[in-house]
């Protein structure tokens, strides 16, 4: 990985108030990811432990470590999806994906993330599929949103 983008990052952000957060959210727009192997970098710069970066990464479901798949699958999770069958969904789309959550399928098309809250408590369950919200989704509607995807992608 190249470290000039990073460093960029770092600069712009080293003299900056409470600058860990920006900086990761800059990072991760720029990478599409917080890899591992900056974290020493960012650590050094803002004069913290690379265990205070990394609690910081790991305690924020919005970080990614590693790449996100090409669609970005997030089901709702709040109280109202919930008493609606959100966790069956979610069961079933980890069953049908063959990943959990803040995971990835294996051929890199998908990535399952919880989610809390989409504003459609009246039409719940819900989830967003990139940047498209879709609601009252049973798993039937949630197989033919995935093979919509998938032929997408052919």
């Amino acid at each position: 990985m190249a470290r000039q983008p990073i460093d960029d990052l770092i600069d712009r952000h080293r003299e900056r108030p409470g600058a860990l957060l920006p900086l990761l959210h800059d990072v991760q727009a720029r990478l599409g990811c917080i890899p591992d192997a900056v974290v020493p970098a960012i650590a050094r710069a803002l004069r913290l432990s690379r265990a205070e970066v990394h609690g910081v990464v790991t305690f924020y479901h919005h970080f990614r470590r590693a790449p996100a798949g090409r669609h970005v699958i997030r089901l709702c999770q709040a109280e109202s999806c919930l008493s609606m069958g959100a966790t069956a969904l979610r069961e079933h789309a980890q069953q049908r994906l063959g990943c959990g959550l803040h995971e990835s399928t294996g051929d890199g098309a998908f990535t399952l993330e919880p989610v809390y809250c989409l504003g459609q408590c009246a039409a719940s369950p819900a989830l967003m599929v990139d940047d498209d919200v879709h609601a009252r989704i049973t798993p039937a509607r949630f197989d033919q949103l995935l093979a919509s995807l998938r032929e997408e992608g052919k």
